[in-house]
């Protein structure tokens, strides 16, 4: 495994939100209930945005997926924290790349001077919520039957850490 990471540009906005389709189409990793397009993938993802940067993540050339620092809320004092988002291409789960990518953008926060990183799971993707409790992320919260996905209501757990 060799990872790298590299702005996320136009040139990949096709095929970073086709990596988060196959989630909002098969999983409840997220919320989206339709695929999402380009336009709006691109929104989301600030580029461009040097306090909230968006990666592709490569592997040995090859896009892996994609990750970026989000802004927690809109008010100055929460500018000390971001959301952290990772989506892989089903190709490259359970690789150990989920870990290297959230130091990665660790390190990212700290350049930033963010201080909390929080994670944002659904409650069943026990796989991410075992990820961020390897990478030291504590459970910070859990809200109840938040969402519907798939016919069926959703926790949502919030993860934290203190950089």
């Amino acid at each position: 495994m060799s990872l790298q990471f590299e702005r996320i540009e136009n040139k990949d906005l096709q095929a970073v939100t086709a990596i988060y389709n196959h989630y909002v189409e098969t999983s409840t990793a997220t919320f989206h209930l339709e695929p999402v397009t380009t336009e709006s993938m691109a929104l989301s993802l600030s580029l461009n945005n040097d306090s909230y940067p968006s990666f592709v993540v490569l592997d040995d050339g090859q896009l892996a997926g994609f990750c970026y620092l989000s802004r927690f809320r809109p008010k100055q004092a929460y500018d000390i924290s971001a959301e952290v988002t990772l989506y892989l291409h089903p190709d490259f789960i359970r690789k150990g790349i989920g870990s290297a990518v959230l130091a990665f953008l660790e390190e990212e926060a700290k350049k930033r001077n963010i201080k909390n990183l929080l994670g944002v799971i659904t409650a069943e993707n026990t796989a991410s919520m075992k990820l961020f409790e390897r990478c030291g992320y504590n459970q910070a919260a859990r809200l109840k039957n938040i969402g519907i996905k798939f016919g069926k209501a959703l926790d949502v757990v919030w993860y934290q850490k203190e950089l």
